[in-house]
């Protein structure tokens, strides 16, 4: 009987519950090594949402430039209709005084306005001039439809136009707006007169270039 020699046929002690596998060792990869693909693909996807960040960030900033302008056209709307409401309601006043006015003007022309009752008058047309009436209307200017109001009409050889020749009731305005026309006695050139100056201008004309009348 011979003693058997332990040889190279006897297999390595193994602990418990490995398996051969996991004796061998295995081939360490790079740290933080991520495959090609993969890589490639995470930079799609966050390039694909910084887009959409950036489109909703540009749609948000034109909603709120558009709220803007129409809150701008809003304030504006508001201003200009409080302005518009408050003229008119200073016009409305201001109408309801030109018949006070009128009888201030009558009596400062027949010489009436003396004592308290020229001091109170005069504040009055103080207090309206401040308040932005202006009255218009002067005899000799040119007869404007659209601010006098013609209540007597005649002729008149010394005129050359339709003429305010005189002033029976003041006009009255506030800022651009006419509360009241002024009313006016108007005068017209006297029929024929143009044809008879026009012919003296002629004569004067032909007699200055044919260098004067003529010396008997």
């Amino acid at each position: 009987m011979t003693e058997e020699t332990p040889g190279f046929d006897e297999k390595p002690d193994v602990p418990s519950g490995a398996t051969p596998d996991d004796a061998e060792p295995k081939a360490a990869s790079p740290e933080g090594a991520v495959p090609g693909g993969d890589a490639a693909a995470q930079i799609a996807g966050l390039t694909a949402q910084l887009d959409q960040v950036r489109k909703a960030l540009e749609e948000r900033t034109a909603d709120l430039q558009r709220l803007q302008a129409e809150f701008q056209n809003y304030r504006r709307r508001v201003e200009r209709d409080r302005i518009t409401v408050k003229e008119i309601a200073i016009a409305n006043l201001l109408t309801e005084l030109l018949p006070v006015l009128d009888d201030i003007g009558r009596a400062r022309d027949h010489g009436e306005l003396v004592g308290g009752f020229k001091s109170v008058a005069e504040s009055l047309e103080t207090v309206a001039a401040k308040m932005g009436l202006q009255q218009f209307g002067k005899e000799g200017e040119p007869f404007d439809p659209t601010i006098h109001e013609a209540l007597m009409h005649s002729y008149a050889p010394d005129v050359t136009e339709t003429t305010c020749v005189a002033i029976l009731q003041p006009g009255y305005r506030f800022g651009e707006r006419t509360i009241r026309p002024a009313r006016v006695a108007v005068a017209e050139p006297q029929p024929g007169a143009q044809t008879v100056k026009a012919e003296e201008a002629t004569e004067a004309a032909d007699d200055k270039e044919s260098g004067g009348p003529d010396e008997g």
